[in-house]
């Protein structure tokens, strides 16, 4: 299809008789539209050249082709490209690029494939637009160990890698979980940028290995904010490595480096996982110094953090100032409220969000049955449980089914309980029978709860030891030692122990 745009009519004009500036001004006009902020306005240049029947040369045409990119309109370059007597590499790459930017990679890798068949040859920025497209989680399964593909035909080709290619190769093999093969190609680098030794740090960061990636940040000599953010975020995710999160959060500010709204959110997320409301109140100190503090994000994240610690007051200060809220703040709350022992306060939070017109999501939902089981409220959680797919058309998960079974069971309803797991549509998980198989201790109900948890030890030998001890403590309750010896044999001989214990003091 011809495009139909307004017709451009120049000044220079004979005698009604359409005529073109000489080619270094028609050059000039579309780089003059190509580099404006309005580059559509200069489709109308194509428009009169597709009605004068002028046929522009291979430089004119490529112009034309960025034009329509810069336009968005890639269905118009990809028919300027279609039509070029000659394509070059540099048409290809354009246009190829083009295909990236809209996410529709398919098609960009389709025309790469055409490139070699032409006869051309890829080149450094192909190459590293092709990695671009390895990186993209969408097209995950379609582009599997693309990144070694093009890590072959760099090496077999001409192409000298550059910064720019190594850079895009490490963080393609990073991204796809190829850590080592990112780490081979980063130790090649001549000089290792500090956008790589970002990338690295992320891989090892998501793998765990915390030192590796302690490794490759001291080697960073010249190092940014970003550098410093990528450690801090991988310390803060477990208990085990946040307090070198927050130790490396203060010696980057020694080393002059101002902390951004993502420093933020690292260093309050370690905070929560290690209960230290003490550096998060410092740590809001300074966000109130910054324009961050009035971010949604910031405020969930200090909601969060002091809800985790036991600070429900201080978390509902926050959330009350808050001028904007969305459904993560309000789940924060109403989840902090129940796991700390407030659950009416939870409810009352969960009714306001639904009169505020705030959608639930599915973690809002769970902890309002949690609230709703831990403050005995059978028929208000009952409620909220239908609730989620008449209202909302969200199919109740697992959790949920788990949340329900509790409920009920903690008030004694176990064969309710049992009654409501036999008419499930699904077959129900080991967090359903679990919950079961300890109401049933709770209440001595000694045959529910040998059924149970032969129900749940069916799916599988590994499947929840602490339902082995609790089953265990149900018949030493009544007094059935044969059966807790048979049981305690049973776990002998499957190789199943039970989670070793342990207590903090300070």
């Amino acid at each position: 299809m011809r495009l139909a745009i307004r017709p451009l009519i120049f000044s220079s004009q004979i005698h009604n008789q359409p005529t073109f500036p000489p080619l270094q001004q028609l050059s000039s006009d579309l780089q003059h539209y190509i580099n404006s902020t309005t580059p559509k306005h200069g489709q109308k240049i194509h428009t009169h050249i597709i009605k004068t029947g002028f046929l522009p040369n291979t430089n004119i045409s490529i112009k034309l082709l960025i034009l329509h990119l810069k336009s968005g309109c890639l269905s118009y370059s990809q028919q300027v490209f279609d039509e070029l007597p000659q394509r070059t590499l540099s048409a290809y790459n354009y246009l190829i690029s083009g295909y990236l930017k809209a996410g529709k990679v398919e098609q960009m890798v389709c025309l790469v494939r055409k490139l070699v068949s032409d006869g051309e040859w890829p080149d450094g920025f192909t190459f590293s637009m092709i990695l671009k497209a390895c990186t993209s989680v969408s097209n995950a399964m379609f582009l599997k160990d693309l990144e070694r593909v093009v890590h072959g035909l760099i090496v077999k080709s001409l192409v000298e890698p550059d910064d720019v290619l190594y850079t895009a190769l490490v963080d393609a093999y990073v991204k796809s979980r190829n850590v080592g093969y990112g780490r081979r190609v980063f130790e090649m680098m001549m000089e290792q940028n500090v956008i790589c030794s970002t990338s690295m740090i992320s891989g090892y960061m998501n793998q765990g290995n915390t030192e590796e990636a302690e490794h490759v940040f001291w080697k960073t000599n010249v190092k940014d904010i970003v550098v410093y953010n990528a450690m801090i975020e991988g310390y803060s995710k477990k208990a085990e490595t946040a307090l070198k999160g927050l130790q490396l959060y203060v010696d980057m500010q020694r080393a002059n480096f101002q902390p951004n709204i993502s420093t933020f959110a690292s260093v309050i997320g370690a905070c929560s996982i290690l209960g230290d409301f003490v550096f998060g109140q410092q740590v809001q100190t300074q966000l109130l110094k910054t324009e961050f503090y009035a971010n949604i994000k910031m405020g969930s994240a200090l909601l969060d953090m002091y809800a985790k610690c036991g600070n429900t007051d201080d978390a509902r200060r926050i959330f009350n100032f808050m001028s904007e809220k969305n459904v993560f703040t309000w789940t924060s709350m109403i989840d902090g409220y129940g796991k700390n022992g407030h659950p009416v306060e939870a409810l009352d939070l969960f009714r306001n969000m639904q009169s505020s017109h705030v959608e639930p999501n599915y973690v809002t939902f769970l902890g309002a049955l949690s609230a709703c089981g831990h403050a005995g409220l059978v028929n208000e959680g009952r409620g909220i449980f239908e609730s989620m797919e008449r209202d909302y058309s969200m199919k109740p998960r697992m959790e949920h089914y788990a949340c329900m079974v509790d409920m009920l069971g903690r008030v004694g309803r176990l064969n309710e309980a049992w009654d409501f797991i036999m008419k499930m549509d699904e077959k129900p998980s080991s967090d359903v029978w679990a919950a079961l198989v300890s109401c049933c201790n709770v209440h001595g109900d000694v045959e529910m709860a040998r059924i149970a948890a032969n129900e749940l030890f069916k799916l599988g030998r590994d499947c929840r030891p602490g339902a082995y001890v609790s089953l265990s403590n149900t018949f030493a309750a009544a007094e059935n030692w044969d059966s807790v010896s048979e049981l305690r044999e049973t776990m002998k001989v499957k190789g199943i122990l039970k989670n070793t214990a342990c207590s903090a003091i300070g």
